[in-house]
C-alpha cells in the first residue's frame, strides 16, 4: 500500500561528505513524504506539490504527523546485544577491568537459551523506542542467542548486520565464551551461511546480514587472525562485514593500546586487523580491512593508523557516551575527519547507558566543542544529523538503499513528536530563533537533535513498513 506522510522534514542529502553536511541539509516544515507499493521514496518536498506523486488511480494511505518531524531512521553502527542487561555496570576501573569483572560474567548468562530470548525481545524492543532503523551488532558467543537475535529481529521488521563475538584466549571470567581455534572458525562459517540474506535470499535486498566479529585483538590468537582472514577472503565478495574494536583505551603500560602492542610487538594496533598481526608488524595473513569494515572508537589512532583506514574505506564507529562512562578519552573530530575517513555513530551500550543516537550526537557536540585549543570544534546541527544516519548507512555499505530521503531509496524513517516529551516541546516552541531563516532552522535541527527522548519517537519505519514486535 502506497502511503503519505506530512511532517516536519529534515536530511542531509545527496552523498557528500560531513563537510558538505551544512550545505546539504533539507528543511521542509510543511513537508510530504510519499512512498510506494514497493516501500521506496518517490516524493519528498512541500506538501502542496505532492499530489502528482503517486500513479493516476492510485489510494495511499495518508499519515497526517503534524506539527511533528519525519527523519531519517537512526544507524547505531556499534552496540553490543550480550550486553542489553549490563547497561551502567559498575567495574571499579576503566576498559579491562570493565570487561573482566562486569561484561564476561554478564555475556556468559546468554548460555542460558530462555534468557537469550528475553535479551533478544528487550534488545529489539529498545532498538525500535530508539528509533534505530539500522545496526551493527556486536553478536553473543553462544549460537542459540544468535538464532533469536535474528529471529526477533526479522520480526520486528528491522535492519541489522551481526556476527557472534569471537574469542579463543581470555582470563578466567571469559572462559565460558571462549572457543577453539577450529570452532571459531566452525561457528561463524554456520551463522554465515544460516543468516546472511536470509530473509531475502539477495542480500542486495535483505535486512538480515552477517558479520565476522572477534571481540578485540587481545582476544583471539595470531591463528584466529589467521584463520579469520582466510574465511573473511572467501566470503567478502558476497558482502559480509568485519566489525571490531581499535584503540579504545590507552592507559599508559597497561591499558588496551599499549597491551595490544605488546602482546603482538606490532607497530600499531590496526596491523593485527591489517593482516600484518606477527613480531615487527610481519605480515602473517590477510587483512579484515574494507568498505564493509567498522572499527569502534579508535579514540587514540596513529596518523599512519586513519590513513590506512581512509585507504581502505574502513569506517569507524565513533561512541562518546561509552568513551565518557569507561574513561577512554575523546576522539579528536577534526583530525579524524581531515584524515578522510568516515565516521559515523554508535551507542555501545552497554560500555555506558544510552540506546538513543540523538543522545550519542548530543555528547558528541559537547565532548568535541571541550577540545583543548584549536582541536575544539562546535559541530553543525547538519554534521551531527549526517553522522547518526547517512554516515551509518554508508559505513555499512548500503548508502544506495537507506540514510536519507533522495528519490528511489527505501523509506527508512521515525517520526518525532515533541508534544510526547514536554521538554523538548517546550524547547521547540519557546526557545530562541534567530531572523536569519537559515540559521533559525538549524537551531530549530540542533534543539531536536539535543532533546530527542524515547517517548517522542512514536513511529518508525523500515522500507515502509511500521516496525514492531506484535
Amino acid at each position: 500500500m502506497s502511503q503519505v506522510h506530512f511532517g516536519h522534514i529534515f536530511h542531509v542529502a545527496g552523498s557528500g561528505t560531513v563537510a558538505d553536511a551544512a550545505a546539504s541539509l533539507v528543511s521542509i516544515e510543511d513537508g510530504a513524504l510519499v512512498i510506494g507499493d514497493d516501500g521506496r521514496i518517490v516524493f519528498c518536498g512541500n506538501r502542496v506539490d505532492h499530489d502528482g506523486a503517486l500513479p493516476s488511480g492510485a489510494d495511499p494511505t495518508v499519515f497526517d504527523h503534524r506539527p511533528g518531524f519525519l527523519l531519517p531512521g537512526f544507524v547505531d553502527t556499534h552496540i553490543h546485544f550480550p550486553q542489553t542487561f549490563a547497561g551502567d555496570a559498575y567495574g571499579g576501573g576503566q576498559l579491562l577491568e570493565w570487561l573482566t569483572l562486569c561484561i564476561f560474567p554478564s555475556e556468559s548468562r546468554f548460555a542460558d537459551p530462555e534468557y537469550a530470548e528475553r535479551a533478544a525481545v528487550e534488545f529489539c524492543t529498545r532498538r525500535i523506542a530508539a528509533g534505530t532503523t539500522a545496526a551493527m551488532v556486536f553478536g553473543s558467543a553462544f549460537p542459540h542467542a544468535q538464532d533469536a537475535l535474528f529471529a526477533t529481529t526479522k520480526r520486528a521488521g528491522l535492519r541489522i548486520v551481526s556476527g557472534r563475538g569471537i574469542q579463543t584466549v581470555g582470563g578466567d571470567t571469559a572462559q565460558p565464551l571462549l572457543t577453539s581455534e577450529e570452532d571459531a572458525i566452525r561457528l561463524t562459517t554456520e551463522e554465515i551461511e544460516k543468516w546472511h540474506g536470509a530473509d531475502t535470499g539477495d542480500v542486495a535486498t535483505a535486512l538480515l546480514h552477517v558479520a565476522i566479529v572477534p571481540r578485540f585483538s587481545l582476544s583471539v590468537t595470531t591463528e584466529t587472525l589467521r584463520n579469520l582472514g582466510e574465511l573473511y577472503d572467501s566470503v567478502r565478495e558476497r558482502g559480509v562485514y568485519f566489525h571490531s574494536h581499535l584503540n579504545e583505551n590507552a592507559r599508559p603500560g597497561t591499558g588496551e593500546v599499549d597491551t595490544t602492542k605488546q602482546v603482538y610487538q606490532v607497530d600499531s594496533y590496526l596491523d593485527t586487523y591489517d593482516g600484518k598481526f606477527l613480531p615487527g608488524s610481519t605480515v602473517g595473513g590477510k587483512s579484515l580491512l574494507g568498505k564493509r569494515s567498522i572499527l569502534a572508537h579508535c579514540v587514540h589512532c596513529q596518523d599512519s593508523e586513519l590513513e590506512r583506514m581512509a585507504e581502505t574505506g574502513t569506517s569507524i564507529a565513533h561512541c562518546p557516551v561509552s568513551q565518557q562512562f569507561l574513561g577512554s578519552g575523546t576522539m579528536p573530530w577534526k583530525r579524524t575527519i581531515a584524515a578522510g575517513v568516515n565516521v559515523a555513530a554508535g551507542t555501545d551500550f552497554g560500555g555506558g547507558d544510552e540506546w538513543l543516537i540523538s543522545k550519542v550526537l548530543s555528547d558528541a557536540f559537547k565532548v568535541h566543542i571541550s577540545e583543548p585549543g584549536d582541536a575544539g570544534v562546535s559541530m553543525h546541527p547538519a554534521e551531527m544529523l549526517f553522522t547518526g544516519t547517512l554516515a551509518g548507512a554508508r559505513a555499512l555499505d548500503m548508502e544506495d538503499r537507506f540514510g536519507n530521503f533522495d528519490l528511489g531509496k527505501e523509506a527508512d524513517f521515525i517520526v518525532v513528536e515533541p508534544s510526547r516529551h514536554p521538554p523538548l516541546d517546550a524547547a521547540l516552541k519557546y526557545g530562541i530563533r534567530s531572523d536569519d531563516a537559515q540559521l533559525a532552522r538549524e537551531q530549530t535541527l540542533f534543539v531536536l537533535l539535543m532533546g530527542i527522548r524515547e517517548p517522542a519517537v512514536t513511529e518508525v519505519y523500515v522500507r515502509g513498513r511500521r516496525a514492531e514486535l506484535s
